[in-house]
């Protein structure tokens, strides 16, 4: 006779039931046990695209896959086995990824956002395993519940590190929203270097967004948030938005209630502090 189960073992179970088909029953966060944060500076053993034109996006968004002629998935049969294509060429699809939520947690702003912008293919990038797994897992759930509405079909969740392969997932211009909910305030000032927003990364951001893409920030530590905005102002492609037009923009109520950290710091009677910075037009050679 076997032994009861330990916790790793119930853990594992737990996850393989949530993969099966039709399951609609949404992912429990205690099976997914992870630690609050990653070290960016780490190797993480990931898988990255050289470019993003290698970028496969067709299992995160198989609904939007293109079929391509069949002359295209021919090419190459009559090759002989010395010269057969050493890879198979990425599957298109009809839309770009439009936005990005970089670090994006258990998933909650992924979900607020996919109801109201049916039409935009939304990413989540979230560097700790465990964690990417329960965001897959609860699309996976959300789609089947709403099979029939075919909701949540626009959004994705992938692991990688933002701080390191931002390039290699967009092309240039290609976001029109990127989201920092949130981010680990990294208090110590030796670990400053590990803050998601500096003045190197501010300009990934810019090569990735296109021109009047905004980036939404949202943090309840105020030396955090004054970091963001005196590197994002001091950047030459980025203005602040006014608090007028931040206030009259819905995603900013979404991320303002949707994140599991927002509704931590709601429970706790925190202060949300927010900012919004426009990518401004690339100044004339």
């Amino acid at each position: 006779m076997g032994g009861a189960k330990n916790k790793r073992q119930k853990r594992e179970d737990y996850r393989a039931a949530m993969r099966e088909e039709g399951v609609t029953e949404l992912p429990r966060k205690k099976f997914y046990r992870q630690r609050a944060h990653a070290n960016p500076f780490s190797d993480h053993q990931l898988v990255y695209p050289p470019s993003p034109d290698q970028m496969d996006w067709s299992s995160l968004y198989p609904d939007y896959v293109v079929e391509e002629a069949k002359d295209n998935e021919m090419a190459g049969l009559d090759a002989t086995p010395e010269r057969a294509p050493m890879t198979t060429k990425p599957k298109r699809l009809s839309k770009e990824v439009e936005v990005a939520d970089i670090g994006c947690g258990f998933g909650g702003l992924l979900v607020g956002l996919a109801p109201t912008m049916p039409d935009t293919l939304i990413l989540g990038l979230e560097i700790r395993v465990s964690v990417t797994e329960f965001v897959e897992d609860r699309i996976k759930a959300l789609r089947a519940k709403h099979h029939e509405a075919k909701l949540y079909r626009n959004v994705g969740v992938l692991r990688a590190n933002t701080m390191k392969f931002l390039p290699n997932f967009f092309r240039k211009g290609q976001l029109t929203k990127i989201f920092i909910c949130f981010p680990d305030p990294h208090f110590k000032a030796r670990k400053h270097k590990q803050r998601i927003v500096s003045t190197t990364l501010n300009s990934e951001y810019a090569y990735v967004m296109r021109p009047g893409g905004i980036v939404y920030t949202i943090t309840d530590v105020p030396d955090l948030h004054e970091w963001m905005v005196q590197h994002f102002e001091a950047h030459p492609s980025f203005e602040r938005i006014s608090e007028g037009e931040q206030e009259a923009d819905p995603c900013v109520e979404i991320m303002r209630t949707e994140t599991e950290e927002s509704k931590k710091v709601e429970r706790h009677k925190g202060q949300k502090l927010v900012a919004l910075f426009r990518r401004l037009e690339d100044p004339a050679w």
